[in-house]
This record gives C-alpha cells, structure tokens and sequence, in this order.
C-alpha cells in the first residue's frame, strides 16, 4: 500500500519539524502530537519511515543489530565477523489492545512445549529497534503498557523477566504517539516522559484547507503518479535528514547556550531535569537541522517551544501551553559569542546555508513570511499569524458550546403564571480550589475497561487462577499440571508400535490442546460517572453553587485519576441539558463545569429523565461498564405543571435503572422541607448533606456505604 508522500502534507509544519529533529536524534525521547480528529496526524507518521535513510543490520538477526557496532549481549549474538544487509527504516505500528507479551516478548511457547526448551520470542520493542514505534492513541493504551514503552525509550534496552526467561536487548527506538485530547489526556508524569510535543489542528485558511482536499483527491486517484510529482521534494528531505544525523556530532553546544537553556527551564518552573536535557538535545537536532555548527538563540527557542509547553502541567485540568513573550525575555536580547577559531577548515560545514544546492530552509514560527500563497508543497511552512488567531478564535468558539443555552427567556408552565416575569440567571460561580478524595468504588467485581477504581477481571493484573475458556493468555503452570494429572492415563492406555499395551517409551510430557489453561488476571476496572447538576436559581443562595463546583471539581478530578468516563447533565430554565456526553476527558467535563450559569427555574423531572436516557444508551453501548449517577440538587422542583409531582414519580420507578446513585443535598438554612432526602429515599439512593462534604468527606461517605 502506498503511502502519501511527507513532503506533500499541508499545514502541519510544526509537528513535521518535532519528527524530524527526533529522527535526527533519537535520544532527544520520541514525540506526542496532539490534535483534533483528521489532522493527518497518523498519515505524515507513516509518511516519515519512507524518507528515512536505510539501515545496514547484521544478516539473520532478529534484533537488528548494528553491524559496525553489535550488542555484546545480543540474544541472537555474538555477531563477529557476521554479514550484513540493509533494510528500509522500520515502522512498527502498536495496536492499543497489545498485550505486555506482544510488547517485550516472552517464552517462545513452541519450543518450551514442542522441544521442552527455554527460548525467548522477540516482541514489538525487538522489531522496532534503530525504528520507529508508533502508538496511534496512546491516551488510550493502558498506563502499565505506557510505562514500559517509555522506559524502553529512555534506556534504549528492553528486559524481560518472567516465565523462566531473563533477557535483555537493545530497543533504541524513536517513540511517536498521537492522541486526540478529547478522549483523555495522559498523566502528567508520562506526559513528562515524551522529549517533544505538539498541538495540531485544521487551517481556517479556505485556501489551505483547499489545497489539503485537492492533493488528498490527486493521491487517491492515482497515487503512483502523485508521488512521482514529489519525487524530488521527498529525496531533499531525505537528503537532508542524512546529512543532519552527520553533522550532529559536529554541533557545538557552548556555555552560554546551555546557560540559557537553564535559564528558560528555570523561569517556565518546570520540576526535574529532563526539560533542560531534552532542551538541549533538541537544540543541537535542529542546529544540525539547519546546517549550523554552533547552537543558537533560534536554536534553543525552537526547542524550548518543543520541549517546554506540556511540562509546565501543575494541575490535571491545566491546559498545556507556553508563554511565548516570557520565553523571549529568558533568552534576551544577547547573541551568543563567536567561535574562537571561525577560519579553521576542520569546523567548516559542507552544509552551510549559502550553498546553492541545499534543500530550501523552512520558515519557523519567527519568520515575517506571508505562508498565504506559498504552494511549494514544503511541509515546514509555518501557518500565519492569521491562521493563528483564527484557531485561537475557534478554541474559544469549541469552549462556549460547553455553556448550555439561557432557558430563562422561555419560562412556562402550569405553575407559573404568565405575569410573572421569567427568573433571571443570576451569574456563573467560579468554583474553590478541588481537593483530594478517597477513591469511589463499586462493589463486587466487574469486567469493564481497565482502570484504576473498581475491582474487576480484567486483561491484566494479578493471576487468581485459571480457565478452560481460551481468553486470555496461557497460563503456562496451569497448562503443565493439567498435562501432568493426565499423563498416567495417557501413557496406559496407548499402543506401541509392537502392538502391545504399555507407554510409549518417551519420558517427555505430552500437551494436549484439552490441556491449555487461560489465566485469570484480577485488576481495576474504569466506571462510568454520571454528574447530574441542579443549576436553578436556588442553588445559588449563600453561594452554595461554588460549594457544589468545588464539590464536582474534587469528583472529575478523582475521575480523571481512576481513568474513568464521566459524564454531565444540568437541568435548570425548564429543560435539561446533557452538556458533556459521556468521554474520558474529564479535562472537558471541568471546562463545561466553570462556564455553568446558575439561575431560573428547577426542572428535576426533566433532570432525572435526561439521566435515565443517558444511562440507558451508554449501557447499550458498553454493557460491562457500571456507572454511578451523583446527583447534586436541594430537592425543589419548580418547572411546569406538577413538577414536583412528576419528579417523584420518576425517582419512584428508578429502581428500573439499576444504576448506584448518591443524591447530595444542597438545601441550605435553619428550615428545611426535606425534599432531597425524600427523593434519595424514593431512588433507593444515599443521602448525603452538603454540609458533611468536607475536604475527606465527599468520597468516603459513599465507600462507607458501599461496605455496608
């Protein structure tokens, strides 16, 4: 299958230039591109293998040992006076349901049980030595799976411990992964362990967004003829991708290059070390990169943009991002001083900007170019200010649909009389600080997605026993005793080649397929978290409403932690609204939450129908997920003719949902009508008083239900 060429992609400059400076330098650590769905994140990854220069390997090596300089300990070694080949660069490709086998390997079950030997079978990590390993979604690989990519990365070495095998090997791999920010977001400690980053979306230039669609169209009709009109512009790339991983080793990183890189990371208050050594390493990729041989203030401002935005995360909802004016005041105004011997022949660089035959230089973020009519088909062309500004517009655009629609200007029913005048909303509450809070889990044991909440028999975890069922993976000491209970019966009842009754003459064990045993791997599942937020304006007496925020802040925040769904309904005016469906990006969920007016009438009938439906459609989507609804109201229902009425019968049936609930009561004064604690009764929900939701309260009051 052929693969859309790298120098065609449009608009994507910034995330080209990462992978390359990676690929230039692959201990620079890998790259994570971040962007909305049907950005070519997935194409310009692939298209990035072909323009890699080949790679010699020693023949027969499963590995892919260097032949110049093989790995002592390679499994497969030693390799001395070996032969060698060459092979296009490697791109592998890690599904997101990969097990930890497929990753590093494991006991070679063909030999143990054909040959009764001890052999190891290479995984994904041995394939993708001295390549790239691409992770498509890699916020939805499992944390534990993530944790071995990454170290892999940072050592360059794979070890493997485990069923009677200990092996290690080089795994000197260029780790690129791509994840929509929509669907959940990485932990900020695995965030930390990409070298680079990047955010991408679409162009709002309609004359770039129609050149994408013309060459995309050209590609699919003919595609052999599309990449031959690029033909030229890919062998530059390469070329050049060449040349840098040459010139590296000749880029000189000064002192005061290396102070300002600690300077920036300083001042951005990034935590450890790895910023300014990522930072570095980067710098000196794209001096190389750009055919200088001293590391320079565009060097280094490049790679702070790079290396620097989504480790300044000091809190699970903080945006990545970076401040490019306090970037510019770190580095100043100050140039770096000349090289003590500029004339010496040794230091000169055949690749120095004025040569004539040098693949044009791309325009950086800095350059005043106008990139509007450039059609060059470079993919380092940095999109304008304008486009910029357009995307900054249409973030804040994506943001306000967070914000449901003022119901207040449509206020009828029943109950209301047609003079009175619609209620006013009455603000937006900003909510406190969000504090920690026990873990919320469900009882039993569930057989939902992986995650870090509830018990469950998931793929992964502690082995608790084993089954006949083929599930999962072999459970290879339950396979063997099986094997040997029937080795007795077996070796009576067959026949010889004589003719006569008695065993086979062979003391080796013999394995059946009846024997095969799957393990049973006991973990933590994700659930489903259904927040049902009263947003009327009764809520908003003595400033209860940011009592409630901080509340639901401290709850998508535990979420966010557990890995769970979690989804948003709010009900207010004379409708509800579910503001956020449920997703895994809780990050979304609190963004909606800050822009919640409060304020008009309290439709609860309305509210607990949304979450029923709601509830209904995820379990059809996802049967194994449990949820938990937390609904957070004062009881009153106010919206339409026998609202309240309505209401009750609604909490009478919901037995019928079969969903945990919890409703926390946010009447507030010395007189309460008890409204709430009547409807938790009817839901066969807990009750619990907002004012014994305490910094460790919130969380704890319902596992302390649950244990009951």
């Amino acid at each position: 299958m052929s693969n859309y060429p790298f120098a065609a992609i449009v608009g994507a400059d910034e995330m080209a230039l990462a992978l390359v400076l990676t690929t230039v330098s692959p201990e620079v650590g890998g790259v994570l591109v971040r962007g909305e769905k049907g950005t070519a994140k997935s194409t310009m990854v692939r298209a990035l293998a072909e323009i890699l220069p080949r790679q010699a390997v020693v023949h027969g090596c499963r590995f892919g040992c260097d032949p110049r300089s093989p790995a002592a300990d390679c499994p497969d070694g030693p390799h001395t006076d070996a032969a060698s080949t060459t092979r296009p660069a490697r791109l592998v490709e890690l599904p997101v349901g990969a097990t930890e086998d497929r990753v590093i390997g494991s006991l070679d079950l063909s030999k143990a049980l054909g040959h009764g030997e001890t052999a190891f079978e290479p995984g994904l990590l041995a394939q993708a030595h001295r390549g790239l390993l691409y992770v498509d979604e890699v916020n939805l690989l499992h944390d534990h799976l993530v944790d071995l990519l990454l170290d892999a990365a940072a050592m360059g070495r794979n070890t493997v411990e485990r069923d009677g095998v200990s092996v290690s090997h080089p795994a000197r791999i260029v780790l690129i992964g791509t994840m929509n920010p929509e669907e959940g977001e990485l932990r900020p400690q695995l965030l930390d362990r990409f070298g680079l980053t990047v955010e991408v979306k679409a162009s709002r230039d309609p004359a770039q967004r129609a050149d994408v669609v013309r060459r995309r169209l050209a590609f699919d009709e003919d595609p052999v003829a599309f990449q031959t009109s690029y033909a030229v512009a890919q062998a530059d790339v390469a070329a050049r991708i060449a040349s840098a991983q040459e010139a590296l080793r000749r880029v000189r990183l000064s002192d005061w290059a290396l102070d300002k890189i600690a300077t920036v990371c300083a001042g951005f208050e990034v935590d450890g070390m790895r910023a300014d050594i990522v930072t570095a390493r980067a710098a000196v990729a794209h001096a190389a990169w750009e055919g200088r041989t001293d590391v320079t203030r565009e060097d280094i401002r490049t790679a702070a943009k790079l290396a620097l935005p989504h480790r300044r995360r000091r809190a699970p909802f903080d945006a990545p991002g970076l401040d490019e004016d306090l970037l510019d005041r770190l580095l100043g105004d100050d140039e770096p001083p000349p090289p003590e011997d500029p004339q010496d022949p040794q230091d000169e660089d055949p690749h120095l900007p004025d040569e004539p035959d040098r693949p044009e230089r791309p325009k950086e973020p800095s350059d005043e170019t106008d990139t509007a009519d450039d059609d060059s088909g470079d993919p380092m062309t940095t999109p304008s200010a304008q486009d910029c500004d357009e995307g900054a517009q249409d973030a804040r655009d994506q943001r306000s649909d967070c914000t449901p629609p003022d119901p207040t200007d449509t206020e009828s029913g029943g109950e209301v009389s047609e003079t009175d005048p619609p209620a006013p909303v009455q603000g937006v509450a900003a909510a406190h600080e969000p504090y920690r809070i026990r873990r919320l889990s469900v009882r039993g044991t569930g057989s939902g997605a992986a995650g870090k909440r509830s018990r469950a028999i998931t793929t992964w975890g502690r082995t608790v026993g084993s089954s006949r069922e083929r599930t999962g993976r072999v459970h290879l000491t339950a396979t063997i005793t099986a094997a040997a209970r029937e080795r007795g019966a077996r070796a009576t009842g067959t026949t010889g080649t004589t003719g006569t009754t008695g065993t086979t003459g062979t003391s080796r064990l013999e394995i059946r397929a009846s024997d095969l045993r799957s393990a049973i791997t006991q973990g933590k599942e994700s659930n489903l978290v259904l927040l049902l937020v009263d947003a009327s304006g009764s809520m908003a007496a003595r400033s209860r409403m940011a009592e409630v925020k901080t509340a639901v802040l401290s709850l998508l925040m535990d979420a966010y932690q557990r890995r769970d769904r979690v989804g948003l309904v709010t009900f207010r005016g004379t409708g509800a609204d579910l503001a956020l469906p449920p997703t895994s990006s809780v990050e979304a969920a609190a963004a909606c939450l800050a822009e919640l007016p409060h304020g008009g009438r309290t439709p609860l009938a309305e509210g607990l129908a949304t979450a029923a439906k709601t509830l209904g459609l995820e379990r059809i989507r996802d049967p194994r997920r449990r949820a938990l609804l937390v609904l957070v109201t004062d009881g009153r229902a106010t919206a339409g003719v026998d609202a309240l009425g309505r209401a009750q019968r609604i909490a009478d049936q919901w037995g019928h949902v079969a969903v945990d609930s919890v409703v926390i009561d946010c009447e507030s004064g010395r007189f309460r009508m008890g409204l709430a604690r009547d409807l938790a009764d009817r839901m066969g929900a807990e009750h619990v008083p907002l004012e014994d939701i305490a910094a460790d309260h919130l969380v704890a009051l319902i596992n302390d239900r649950r244990a009951a």
